[in-house]
């Protein structure tokens, strides 16, 4: 079993730029004073080889070219108190000063342009992807099936607010981005309009809705897959602009109620769900070759129901007896 690390509290901070910025220069000046009032009452341990005179302006010179690891040999601690001082207090001021300015650069330049670059690099070849809205415990599910079922990773976008989420979406091979799904720019961001699919996953019905609507917007055509928590949102999902609306809690109950008729029948409802399951529910287009005989005929598996012209048709009624250009087949079968 694999050990997990240890969970960690976080949070955004709440200082602006400038003020991250500013109290980081601040820790350096204090260090700096700190090192300049010690090296002025130490100064008779100090020698100046071009003068012999240290003066205020030499303890100051002295301690920046110190601290920046300069150090021209023009002024020299030549008593065992300011060696011990260099040693000992002005070395761990010379390494922490070089990693705050190195960790400020590249929190706020280097990672900066640094994600700017990807996401450019990223966004240039980003067609016919799946967006998944919300990286919980559905979305999380939503991945893993998408990718046992030969979706490659790299064509899955993960949107979500939560970084640990993301940092596990991240593991598993997915484009991620941090961000709120219901922003028009963050779904332009993922190229919204180029994508094959979207998959809405908040958590929260009015959230995912509110989604489902930004989306909708932004891409008239697009397939866009809904869950809702509540029965009662199911059609105000539809009318958002959902494509498919699932509702966890009427398929559990589904699957309880199957359970009472048979104890394998909640059984074979989720191997059909399921890639992993020995049979396998799938949606494919009618062939050439299908075109003119009856549903039963069909070679690949068991086939349940087609669609025609958007309106589904079982096996037994007379739309099946004939499949026709354009049919959309519903079939069982066996998972591989």
């Amino acid at each position: 079993m694999a050990i997990l690390p240890p969970a960690t509290l976080k949070r955004k901070s709440s200082l602006p730029v400038w003020a991250e910025i500013g109290w980081r220069v601040g820790v350096v000046l204090a260090l700096l004073a700190i090192a300049v009032l010690f090296h002025w009452i130490e100064r008779d341990g100090l020698r100046d080889t071009a003068d012999g005179h240290v003066s205020f302006l030499d303890i100051l010179y002295f301690t920046s070219i110190s601290v920046t690891t300069t150090g021209y040999g023009d002024i020299v601690p030549v008593s065992t108190t300011a060696r011990m001082f260099d040693a000992f207090i002005v070395t761990p001021i010379r390494i922490f000063v070089v990693l705050l300015f190195l960790g400020t650069a590249y929190n706020f330049v280097l990672k900066r342009t640094w994600d700017k670059w990807r996401m450019a690099a990223i966004q240039k070849n980003l067609s016919g992807h799946i967006v998944v809205a919300g990286y919980g415990n559905t979305g999380a599910e939503t991945i893993d099936e998408l990718i046992a079922r030969g979706t490659p990773a790299g064509q899955l976008v993960v949107i979500d607010t939560d970084e640990e989420r993301l940092a596990r979406a991240k593991a598993c091979g997915c484009i991620v981005l941090q961000a709120d799904a219901t922003r028009d720019q963050v779904l332009t961001d993922v190229k919204i309009k180029h994508a094959a699919s979207l998959i809405v996953t908040a958590g929260r019905d009015d959230t995912s809705i509110l989604i489902t609507l930004t989306a909708r917007h932004l891409a008239p055509g697009l397939p866009i897959s809904v869950t809702v928590r509540n029965e009662d949102n199911e059609v105000p999902a539809r009318a958002a602009g959902a494509t498919t609306v699932v509702n966890p809690v009427s398929f559990s109950g589904l699957l309880l109620a199957s359970s009472c008729k048979g104890p394998h029948l909640s059984d074979y409802l989720m191997d059909l769900a399921s890639y992993h399951g020995q049979v396998e529910l799938t949606e494919r287009g009618v062939t050439p070759g299908e075109i003119g005989k009856p549903l039963s005929a069909i070679k690949t598996g068991l086939g349940v129901r087609i669609y025609r012209n958007g309106k589904p048709h079982g096996h037994k009624e007379p739309e099946a007896a004939r499949l026709e250009a354009g049919d959309l087949i519903v079939e069982i079968v066996t998972a591989n």
